[in-house]
């Protein structure tokens, strides 16, 4: 083999080596996507139950209710539209109502939403800005709430 033959062959192996790294990141990152929604828009998507979302928006006023255990069930709304959510675990400190959250899960067959993951906005500022712009978009006035970009 000459030289030129032994870099060219270096040179596509190298090639080929990086497109399939490239190939399973991309794979795996399709696998671990959730994506995100307001309840306004979950209504339109017609998610199927079972499909791993990221629901955010206001805990609704009088929504929250405590069952023996660790489970709780409580509302997110937008305003527009309200989504029932059922959550076993312990629930971030600055959780409450009328206040900004996130939770990541899926709906069941019901049309209850099941997180495993609750988030509760940081505090009385905060909002993540991608619930913030999507309840904006919605006509939600957020009070003078900063976002954090």
């Amino acid at each position: 083999m000459t030289r030129k033959q032994k870099r060219l062959t270096l040179i596509a192996g190298g090639v080929g080596f990086l497109s399939l790294a490239v190939l399973l990141v991309l794979f795996a990152f399709s696998q671990a996507v959730a994506y995100f929604y307001v309840p306004g828009d979950l209504e339109k998507a017609h998610v199927a139950p079972g499909t791993r979302i990221r629901l955010g928006g206001l805990v609704a006023t009088g929504s929250v209710e405590r069952s023996a255990g660790t489970t709780v069930t409580f509302t997110v709304t937008d305003t527009l539209a309200k989504v029932p959510v059922t959550y076993t675990g312990m629930l971030p400190d600055l959780f409450r109502e009328g206040q900004g959250v996130v939770a990541e899960g899926a709906m069941n067959e019901a049309g209850v939403f099941v997180a495993d993951t609750v988030l509760a906005k940081h505090d009385e500022t905060y909002m993540p800005k991608d619930v913030a712009d999507r309840l904006k978009a919605q006509g939600v006035s957020l009070g003078g709430q900063e976002t954090i970009r």
